[in-house]
């Protein structure tokens, strides 16, 4: 069975064209929307922005492993296991919250 522990095992997998097709296939399921937002009430959808200073597409809608590619990899390719989610559903499902900011360890010296 593959595995998908290091960074290169998972960027192989990610690169790979049938990972490519696949990915596609269930955003078009899901019509292009989060599906963590939807559960919510909220209507998330990818808008085709462009980034000027990225130069591409910037990328709003991503498929994501229910079950993690890490510890399921038999699950890697199984559509039930993947659904769309917008970027920062996906960042906050992997712990990866931006929006909460960190406390500012310099907020009460005193400023001369």
């Amino acid at each position: 069975m593959v595995e998908y522990k290091t960074k290169e095992q998972k960027r192989k997998f990610y690169d790979s064209g049938e990972w490519k097709k696949l990915r596609a296939k269930i955003k078009q399921r899901d019509n292009y929307e989060c599906q963590e937002c939807k559960r919510k009430g909220i209507v998330s959808i990818d808008t085709n922005e462009y980034s000027e200073s990225a130069r591409r597409k910037k990328i709003q809608l991503v498929v994501h492993h229910i079950k993690e590619l890490e510890h399921h990899p038999e699950l890697a390719l199984y559509e039930d296991n993947l659904e769309t989610v917008c970027v920062d559903c996906h960042n906050k499902e992997h712990g990866r919250d931006f929006s909460i900011k960190k406390p500012n360890k310099w907020q009460h010296d005193e400023r001369w």
